[in-house]
């Protein structure tokens, strides 16, 4: 036998173990997930549309660890979007998975950072939306597409949180 197929059978047979491995560790991250609950759909009555906006949906991670991606609850994988800002909260309508909603109540502050897990931009060049699902904190991290401005997008969500915490980096 061709010393060229031997060599080709053993790189095809090392890039299917690396696959399998992370397929293996992807099921894993989504069973230590699995208490994550999918977010609630829009209510009945949302309220008035503030805005809305077609973003690129980057990730969303655990609380104040960038690099912590939330694997369940249709949030785990990027995806052109599109948000929209009620007076109840913001709708996250992300394809091929139900619309996520997540009420006012649940969002604790919204700013601007310049990486996340697999994403790095200019500097304050994506939205950062900490909320809570169940017990625990998400940051979601969007990539407002047009306009390039996502003050606008900032200052809806502003306005329907209870404690506007305003624009900043906080590090990122």
């Amino acid at each position: 036998m061709d010393s060229r197929y031997i060599s080709a059978g053993i790189v095809l047979a090392f890039l299917a173990l690396l696959l399998v491995l992370m397929y293996l560790g992807w099921r894993r991250r989504q069973g230590r997930q699995s208490a994550i609950p999918r977010p609630a759909g829009v209510p009945a009555d949302p309220g008035a549309e503030l805005i809305s906006l077609e973003v690129f949906y980057v990730a969303s991670t655990v609380a104040g660890q960038p690099l912590d991606r939330i694997a369940v609850a249709g949030l785990g994988y990027r995806a052109r979007a599109v948000v929209t800002v009620h007076e109840s909260g913001v709708a996250l309508d992300i394809p091929g998975e139900p619309v996520a909603f997540i009420p006012a109540g649940d969002i604790g502050r919204v700013d601007r950072a310049t990486w996340t897990i697999d994403r790095v931009v200019e500097s304050d060049g994506l939205v950062r939306l900490a909320w809570t699902l169940g017990d625990t904190g998400i940051d979601s991290y969007l990539r407002v597409t047009e306009p390039a401005d996502p003050g606008p997008l900032i200052g809806a969500i502003e306005t329907i949180t209870r404690t506007p915490e305003g624009v900043g980096n906080e590090g990122m």
